[in-house]
């Protein structure tokens, strides 16, 4: 039973990395980059969808591994109200960074009509704080998990 939670464990890791990584490269590097050498539909279109099409995996990997690793870490010990209320606020987080993906990762016709919204221009950048966030409470949840878990 651990190998197979290493793996989950990882594999979330993994699939968070490349998200919140992707979008850390996406936004300082890629964007940038096609602003500076003038308009490239078909190159930044292309980019685009593949990075949509990478998120989409990461969404479904993070929901696969989110839901067996909460199952697994609360039926396995009790956690306390600390644990819980991090979870929540992860999970909710973590629901918002999915809306705004699903959101950005609309048709392009859809997508040019609402181009002009603060929150289309705000996104890719929400997402990414989000995504921050969500990777400290991560992190914050393991800890307190291990602190319940490890002997006194």
């Amino acid at each position: 039973m651990l190998e197979i939670r290493l793996i989950v464990r990882a594999a979330h890791t993994l699939a968070a990395a490349a998200w919140v990584g992707g979008s850390f490269l996406y936004m300082l590097a890629v964007l940038p980059a096609l602003r500076s050498k003038g308009p490239a539909p078909a190159i930044a279109g292309e980019i685009a969808a593949l990075f949509r099409r990478m998120v989409n995996v990461c969404m479904g990997v993070l929901l696969l591994s989110g839901a067996y690793l909460t199952f697994d870490r609360l039926t396995l010990t009790t956690l306390g109200w600390p644990y819980l209320v991090v979870l929540g606020l992860k999970i909710a987080l973590a629901a918002g960074m999915f809306i705004l993906a699903i959101y950005l990762g609309q048709s392009n016709i859809r997508r040019l009509a609402k181009r002009a919204t603060r929150l289309s221009k705000a996104a890719p950048q929400l997402m990414l704080a989000l995504g921050i966030v969500v990777f400290i409470l991560g992190a914050l949840l393991n800890g307190l998990f291990e602190g319940t878990i490890a002997p006194h």
